[in-house]
């Protein structure tokens, strides 16, 4: 997550991740199965699944792939009891990390978040230690185009209840208060906008400069480790890591 532009690091961490698009979609799959099982599996009376559903589609995870998972959830995965954990930590030079977890197995989370942790130079911390440093929003990115005009997006989102809107180069990014992300979403979608993301986030409040190469490399290879655990859904960190264009 960069301080500057988080959508800088979400574009950089999507880039990585096409080619485990399957990954994507099981981890996914993780949280449709906790929203229907919280809610129920009719996205009508459930927003959790709502919300789930348009990250599904923000990721270009197939309409038949998201039914399935619903149907899954509802009927086959019964006996699958999985629990969302987070767990917060420092990585090298003391940057902040939140990671989300989803799992079946608590004990095997909690042993490997922190294995990674060490094995990277950093450290698992209590619960608390580092989620004051950010906070909870909803996020919704919209790519700039010669269709979209800016004005009308922008009163579009603050009308439907944004506290946001920071126009980019490539991409409006909307914020909103974490409860109100739904409403701003649904309402947006109403109005015939696409997400290239939509999710409820952590921004940091504080940054650390990353852009140094050698830290800049153990970040990036701290939350490629991240990335690649099964039970690892979102990893949320305040560093401000170089963009690829400034990458060797």
């Amino acid at each position: 997550m960069s301080g500057h532009s988080k959508w800088a690091n979400i574009k950089n961490k999507k880039e990585k991740t096409d080619s485990q698009r399957g990954k994507i979609f099981t981890k996914i799959g993780r949280e449709i199965a906790i929203a229907v099982k919280e809610g129920g599996s009719d996205p009508a009376n459930n927003s959790k699944l709502r919300d789930v559903i348009a990250k599904a589609k923000a990721n270009n995870m197939p309409n038949d792939n998201i039914t399935r998972s619903i149907k899954k959830a509802a009927g086959e995965l019964g006996n699958v009891n999985y629990e969302e954990i987070t767990y917060e930590g420092y990585g090298p030079n003391g940057i902040a990390i939140i990671v989300d977890v989803v799992t079946d197995n608590r004990n095997r989370a909690a042993a490997d978040i922190r294995h990674l942790f060490d094995k990277s130079g950093g450290s698992m911390g209590a619960t608390g230690c580092v989620s004051w440093m950010f906070e909870r929003r909803g996020q919704l990115v919209v790519e700039r185009s010669a269709s979209i005009d800016e004005d009308e997006l922008m009163m579009a989102a603050l009308d439907a209840g944004a506290e946001d809107f920071e126009p980019g180069e490539d991409v409006y990014e909307i914020y909103t208060n974490a409860n109100d992300f739904s409403a701003v979403r649904e309402a947006l979608e109403a109005a015939g906008y696409a997400f290239l993301s939509a999710e409820v986030t952590m921004i940091p409040q504080n940054t650390v400069d990353a852009t140094d190469p050698e830290l800049a490399e153990k970040m990036e290879r701290l939350l490629e480790r991240f990335e690649d655990n099964d039970d690892v859904q979102e990893i949320y960190h305040n560093a401000i890591l170089p963009e690829p264009d400034e990458e060797d």
